[in-house]
């Protein structure tokens, strides 16, 4: 009598361990390896590729209006020759929440594209308020943590700025004030009705409990005191 057929896990796991199968699935691996290798270094070669002055100033929209008024500021020349470009203010520098960004920059795009919604200078002044209301808001979520990737209180020697800057940050640091709490428009033009409509930001995020539950530089010192009392 002969030997019934054996099933398909059986036959499979008897070609999985055969010389034939196990030349086939390192070959297998040997390509998924090489394959994930080029995907990933495509795919931070497009995020860097979009994530430079030149890209961001690559639409007329941006570079007409906000890259126009960037320009010449201290954020561009200065004494020291460092310089702030787009990304360094606008796009998060930790991995996470730079891809949220590129996500919603990807939206945008449906604005540039297909309808044109800040295509002309009169349309673009017409929602500089609305856009200025939503980085505002991203700002004030995260503590200004683009501005405190180069501007951080703790490293700041009051004494050597000028007397009206020394004081404010002073008065900004024990009041636990974040950066964009007083730079709304630091290298752009402000639009009209811009402080009304900054408390408006602050008091629906207040209201809604998205605002951080201690500034950046309160939680880097906790996170701090904490590492040393697990190691020390």
């Amino acid at each position: 009598m002969s030997e019934s057929k054996p099933g398909y896990i059986r036959r499979f796991w008897r070609f999985f361990w055969s010389p034939s199968g196990v030349i086939s699935l390192g070959f297998l691996m040997i390509i998924g390896f090489v394959v994930g290798i080029m995907f990933w270094g495509g795919f931070h070669w497009a995020l860097e590729a979009t994530n430079n002055e030149e890209f961001c100033i690559s639409c007329h929209e941006m570079e007409e209006n906000v890259y126009a008024e960037y320009e010449g500021t201290v954020h561009q020349l200065n004494g020291s020759g460092v310089r702030a470009t787009c990304p360094d203010c606008h796009v998060p520098k930790d991995w996470w929440p730079k891809i949220i960004r590129k996500i919603q920059a990807s939206r945008e795009l449906y604005g540039h594209f297909i309808t044109g919604v800040i295509d002309t200078p009169e349309k673009f002044e017409d929602n500089r308020l609305y856009m200025a209301g939503r980085v505002w808001t991203a700002m004030k979520r995260t503590d200004s943590r683009e501005c405190r990737n180069c501007h951080e209180f703790d490293y700041m020697d009051f004494t050597q700025q000028q007397t009206r800057a020394g004081d404010n940050h002073q008065i900004a640091l024990d009041e636990g004030k974040t950066c964009i709490d007083c730079h709304q428009g630091i290298a752009h033009k402000l639009p009209e009705g811009w402080q009304e409509r900054y408390e408006e930001v602050v008091d629906k995020l207040a209201a809604s409990g998205e605002l951080p539950s201690m500034p950046g530089r309160e939680r880097q010192a906790a996170e701090l005191e904490g590492y040393l009392a697990v190691n020390n």
